[in-house]
């Protein structure tokens, strides 16, 4: 199969990666897919426009910067500044979004991550860019602040919610994406079934790990993304090459 493959969510600059990065990305050309790279902070964000900044990186790599909520308390006016100055060496905005697991038990919190979001979300609107967005137990939340937006595309990664929000998400224009555990988890195929088949893309969200088949492994797009693709082949009883093909159709219409 002639096919571009995409991971939609990825962090490659964890430093779980640091030490065979350039292999990473050597591999990843070989096998033609393309990794959406996302950061979590100021920090994250620097190093990826040191990496991934430049015009060869480009055929690879989708450069996205954020502050994740867990980040929230950093200094957005100086990301702010940064993504402004950089701003054609960045191909979308995050991992950004709400979760209340990093609440410390006051309002205060929760006001700065809301801050956080609307300001990650009026860079994505001003600058026509796309967003990758975080929304553990936060999904109604995060809806409704989307609503106020005009955002070019949006995808919600790792896609967790219930059928109804899924309705909701979808009736809004969103994308959804769908990782490793699409290969072992009942709810997230029911999941699948029900999502426009337009709106579906896929990640590996590495390096985080996962239980069952891929306890052992360090999660990357070249060693589990096919998996992910056999399986939402075989969910959606599609022959995996029109899988491959409606995947790539989406993330052609999602990044480009």
């Amino acid at each position: 199969m002639n096919h571009t493959f995409y991971d939609s969510h990825i962090h490659l600059t964890d430093t779980q990666y640091d030490s065979f990065l350039p292999s990473i990305l050597a591999t990843l050309k070989g096998m033609r897919i393309k990794a959406c790279s996302v950061t979590v902070d100021i920090s994250t964000a620097s190093k990826a426009l040191r990496l991934f900044g430049g015009k060869d990186a480009n055929n690879i790599v989708y450069n996205f910067v954020g502050i994740h909520p867990q980040y929230a308390y950093e200094n957005i006016s100086s990301f702010e500044d940064m993504v402004t100055s950089n701003i054609n060496n960045i191909d979308g905005i995050g991992e950004i979004g709400l979760d209340p697991i990093y609440y410390d038990g006051t309002k205060n919190t929760q006001n700065i991550q809301n801050q956080v979001f609307n300001k990650m979300l009026t860079l994505a609107e001003t600058y026509e860019k796309p967003v990758s967005i975080h929304s553990r137990q936060s999904l109604d939340n995060i809806l409704n602040v989307l609503s106020t937006y005009n955002l070019k595309k949006a995808c919600l990664h790792w896609f967790d919610g219930s059928p109804q929000q899924l309705e909701k998400s979808l009736s809004m224009g969103l994308y959804v994406s769908y990782g490793p555990s699409l290969v072992y988890s009942r709810k997230k195929q029911v999941l699948v079934r029900s999502t426009d088949e337009g709106k579906i893309l896929v990640e590996t969200d590495g390096p985080v790990s996962y239980p069952s088949c891929f306890k052992n492994i360090i999660t990357l797009p070249t060693s589990v993304l096919m998996s992910v693709i056999r399986s939402m082949s075989i969910v959606l009883s599609k022959s995996p090459k029109d899988m491959a093909d409606k995947l790539e159709e989406n993330s052609v219409m999602f990044f480009d």
